[in-house]
């Protein structure tokens, strides 16, 4: 046990302030729905998520500090508590369960309710918040000082630099203003097209091209150029190396090549990107994560280890500080119980006795390594992906081996996945709220109750989300090509019925090895060769835009608080970018759902756009000139962004 004696939060145990007021619930819970969404929508397009906790948290000081004249620091931790509790089960959510969709738009099985959705993501967020009520003290509180939390560290920064919330506040709303407007204009409206592209001329098959919106340069600023460059190098090998060399094969070869059912030189580049490589990029996302999983099995074993030994020394600490209050364990047991056995009863959740067997004990093992791994390494480099896929291949195994396969087998195994998946994500970010609060001295079981506020406020939308986005644009399509689902289903189809193109998916971990030899990160690398190359060049812009700064920050040592304060701006404004973007999304996804069988070109923003405008009437070069002037917005609220005055 870690000595915790001399810490004392910001707030100390002995002042109580407003913290789960009805003002700190409502916010957060708008939080929790806005950024779910938004990630949603911002995860299915470009396979990654953006934390809520740090733009939810200078919203909260903008709205409750600087409009509501209240001073209550946790109260704006109670609001990033509830609002990224949202995103993280959003995101869990959207990593598993639109591949029920895509079976049913391939193989003809029924639409998944919105009842079974919801109950889902319900029992996944709850057992994470549930199971992660015990470890708070054995992680957050006698790990102290050996475990960082970077994300929850920085996010309790922020929160006690709560002076300057109402100018921050103003930069994340700047973002979502400037992203709304900007994708209404582009999506909406449809003065100019936000996809351009050029095939190259002499270079048969080989095409460049980008969406120019503002998440994608947003997520680029945010992720910065390592991660930007690996995944453009992914989307160049598959862009300019192996789409043109099978358009110029093709040309020799008359039959189609299956999974195709036309020849290869029928096929533009969009078709063999569809057809051969998804397939390939999936083979080597799934190896990228597995192996992540595997590198991680040693700390995994020692942090389960070490999660239990201190679970047991602490077991019977009892305090009546108001900052040692927790939630029960025997509430949280009890609830892991009932949940348990509900999802064994239930044919909601079709898993049976050996599907909730499999969810408890997963579930355990892994929401108690997410919790103290996100300690170490951060949640951007929580291999949930891996862990998903491993709990999918040992699920489809054991349930085709009892005979649960086919149509409900496969149903069946991707749900126990969602479950661990949700689980998984929830118990790290809960552990980073946790350790925001302990910094600043908020009370645990507040705290708690607001992640199961967080959890029931976004499980009871993510299923109109997911209906809506998949009526839009439909899952797996270039315009939400949802690459984590889209692996998820290609694991269970490749154990229960054994009918992928398993050559192209070989082609896709061989290529893995030949990237992780190099000493290059393959789960960016792997996503980039999944995904378009349009997706991938808006990014690395945002990514070199950041990383001019940080080269200026590591060669300007008496400038670095300077730097680091344009690097915050350009996060916090690139944060409100992704969430403009995604919530227009979401509106224009709505707008082209409402005529029934009316596609997103037939929506009535767009025919006013039409008529008002003309069809995209500014063309591709009207398009990068409203780029430009993005891209200059991004410069005036990093670059160009003064120093606050105390």
């Amino acid at each position: 046990m870690k000595n915790t004696e001399e810490f004392k939060p910001y707030i100390p145990a002995d002042k109580v302030l407003p913290e789960f007021s009805p003002t700190a619930i409502i916010v957060g819970i708008l939080m929790s729905i806005v950024f779910g969404a938004a990630n949603a929508y911002i995860g299915l397009r470009v396979g990654m998520t953006i934390s809520a906790s740090i733009p939810a948290a200078v919203i909260s000081m903008g709205i409750i500090r600087g409009i509501m004249k209240r001073d209550s620091i946790l109260e704006n931790n109670m609001v990033q508590t509830i609002g990224s509790a949202g995103e993280s089960l959003a995101s869990g959510a959207i990593f598993t369960l639109p591949a029920l969709f895509i079976w049913s738009q391939e193989l003809g099985m029924a639409e998944p309710s919105m009842l079974r959705i919801t109950v889902i993501a319900l029992v996944g967020g709850i057992l994470g918040a549930f199971l992660m009520l015990p470890l708070r003290k054995a992680l957050i509180v006698n790990e102290h000082g050996t475990l960082p939390y970077p994300e929850g560290t920085a996010c309790a920064e922020v929160l006690k630099a709560g002076e300057t919330g109402g100018a921050k506040a103003k930069t994340v709303f700047a973002g979502l203003g400037i992203g709304s407007l900007y994708k209404f204009i582009a999506d909406g409206l449809k003065l100019f097209p936000s996809e351009i592209e050029w095939s190259i001329k002499g270079y048969k098959g080989a095409a460049i091209g980008a969406d120019v919106l503002p998440a994608l340069l947003g997520v680029g600023f945010i992720v910065g150029p390592e991660i930007s460059k690996f995944m453009l190098s992914g989307a160049v090998l598959g862009w300019l190396v192996i789409i043109p060399l099978m358009t110029h094969l093709g040309q020799f070869i008359t039959e189609a090549i299956y999974p195709a059912a036309i020849p290869l030189s029928q096929l533009d580049y969009w078709g063999i990107w569809n057809y051969y490589i998804r397939y390939i990029g999936a083979g080597a996302v799934a190896f990228g994560g597995i192996l992540s999983l595997i590198k991680s099995l040693p700390l995994i074993f020692t942090t389960f280890k070490e999660a239990m030994s201190g679970l047991k020394a602490g077991a019977n600490d009892k305090s009546a500080l108001r900052t040692e209050q927790d939630i029960p364990i025997k509430i949280a047991f009890l609830g892991v119980l009932a949940i348990v056995i509900f999802i064994g009863a239930t044919p909601i959740i079709p898993v049976g006795i050996p599907g909730a067997f499999i969810i408890a004990i997963f579930g355990f093992f892994f929401a108690t390594v997410s919790a103290r791994l996100v300690g170490l390494v951060g949640s951007s480099n929580n291999p949930v992906s891996g862990m998903t896929i491993a709990t999918l291949l040992i699920t489809s195994i054991i349930f085709k081996s009892i005979g649960f396969d086919g149509e409900e087998g496969m149903i069946g195994a991707l749900s126990v996945g969602a479950v661990i998946c949700i689980i998984a994500a929830m118990a790290g970010d809960m552990s980073q709220d946790l350790k925001t609060g302990f910094l600043v001295g908020a009370t645990p079981k507040k705290q708690q109750l607001g992640e199961l506020v967080g959890v029931v406020a976004s499980a009871l939308v993510i299923g109109y989300v997911l209906v809506l986005l998949n009526k839009a644009w439909g899952f797996g399509s270039s315009e939400l090509p949802a690459p984590q689902a889209t692996l998820m289903r290609l694991v269970i189809e490749g154990v229960m019925n054994g009918n992928l193109p398993w050559a192209l998916v070989f082609t896709g971990v061989a290529i893995g090895v030949v990237v992780e030899l190099l000493g290059i990160q393959i789960l960016p690398f792997a996503v980039g060769l999944y995904l378009p190359i349009h997706l991938s060049t808006p990014i690395m812009l945002g990514g070199v835009l950041r990383g001019i700064l940080d080269r200026r920050k590591a060669k300007n040592g008496a400038n670095i608080k300077a730097i680091d304060e344009k690097i915050d701006s350009g996060v916090l404004y690139s944060s409100g970018l992704i969430a403009g973007e995604g919530l227009i999304g979401i509106i224009l996804a709505i707008l082209a759902v409402i005529p029934a069988g009316v596609d997103t070109e037939g929506n009535p923003l767009s025919v006013l756009g039409r008529i008002a405008f003309g069809n995209e009437m500014l063309g591709k070069y009207g398009a990068l000139a409203f780029f430009g002037l993005l891209t200059i917005s991004l410069l005036k609220y990093s670059f160009w962004k003064k120093g606050e005055k105390n």
